[in-house]
C-alpha cells in the first residue's frame, strides 16, 4: 500500500471522528436545558417537625370497657395461633407452652412440672397472679413483660382482639373470675352547660348585693311621671344698694 491510499484511510478516520465530535457539539447546543430563563414557580417545602414534638396519642380505652363489650366467640377463633403450643381443654397435658385452662387468677409460672424460664420463675416468686390486666400486658409483648421468656410469640397489638381472647380465657373455669368494673371517662358538658364541679371543689360565692342597693325596677313596670316643671317667680328681687356707694336720687 502506498503513502497515498494510506493518506485517504487515515484522512477518511480523521474526517469520521471530526465530524461525529462536530455533531455532539450542535446536538448539545440545540438541547442543553435553558436555566433560569422566565419566571418560575418555586414549590414551598413541607414545614419540618420541630423536634421532640409528639404526635398527640388517642386516649386509652380501660381494660374494663374492652372487656364488657368483648366477643369470646371472636377469643376463641383467635387462640387458634396459639393451639401448636398450648392446651385450653380441661385436664389436658402441657404441649411447648403450660395448658391455659382456668389461666385467670392462676398464679404466674404455677403450673407444675412445667419448666418455666428465669423471668417467670421471678414472677411466681413475687407472688404475681394473672389477672386481666397481666393477661393484657402479657399479650400485648410477652418479651416485655417476661424479659427472657422462651415464648417466641411476638404479641398481639389490638387492644379488641386482646379483650376477646380474654373475654374466652375467662369462660375456661368452673367458677370464672368477673371483669374488672367498666369506668368510663364522665362524658364531656352538653352545649351550653356548665360541667359540674369535682367532689369536695369550693364553688364560688354569688357577689353580695350591697344592703341600700336599690331594687331593679321590674321590666314590665311603668315609666316613672316626669317630675312638675319648677315655676319660675315673676317678681324679681329689689336691687341691694353695694355697701359704701353713695346713692343718688332722681331730681
Amino acid at each position: 500500500m502506498d503513502s497515498f491510499e494510506l493518506n485517504k484511510i487515515m484522512g477518511a478516520v480523521l474526517g469520521t471522528l471530526l465530524f461525529v465530535m462536530g455533531a455532539g457539539f450542535v446536538a448539545e447546543a440545540i438541547y442543553h436545558p435553558i436555566e433560569g430563563r422566565g419566571p418560575g414557580y418555586a414549590l414551598p417545602e413541607p414545614e419540618a417537625a420541630a423536634p421532640g414534638a409528639v404526635a398527640e396519642a388517642a386516649p386509652e380505652v380501660p381494660l374494663g370497657v374492652l372487656l364488657a363489650s368483648a366477643d369470646p366467640t371472636k377469643g376463641a377463633a383467635d387462640v387458634k395461633k396459639c393451639q401448636s403450643c398450648h392446651n385450653f381443654g380441661e385436664g389436658e397435658p402441657n404441649k411447648q407452652g403450660p395448658h391455659l385452662y382456668g389461666v385467670v387468677g392462676r398464679p404466674e409460672g404455677g403450673v407444675e412440672g412445667f419448666a418455666y424460664s428465669e423471668g417467670m420463675l421471678a414472677h411466681n416468686a413475687a407472688g404475681d397472679t394473672w389477672t386481666y390486666e397481666n393477661l393484657n400486658a402479657f399479650l400485648t409483648k410477652p418479651s416485655d413483660y417476661v424479659p427472657g421468656t422462651k415464648m417466641t410469640f411476638s404479641g398481639i397489638r389490638t387492644a379488641e382482639e386482646r379483650a376477646d381472647i380474654l373475654a374466652y380465657l375467662q369462660t375456661l373455669s368452673g367458677s370464672p373470675v368477673p371483669f374488672p368494673p367498666a369506668e368510663e371517662a364522665a362524658p364531656a358538658a352538653a352545649d351550653g352547660e356548665a360541667a359540674a364541679p369535682a367532689e369536695g371543689a369550693e364553688t364560688a360565692a354569688p357577689a353580695a348585693t350591697p344592703a341600700d342597693a336599690p331594687a331593679a325596677a321590674p321590666a314590665d313596670a311603668p315609666a316613672a311621671e316626669p317630675a312638675a316643671a319648677t315655676e319660675t317667680p315673676e317678681t324679681t328681687a329689689t336691687e341691694t344698694p353695694v355697701e359704701g356707694t353713695p346713692t343718688t336720687t332722681a331730681q
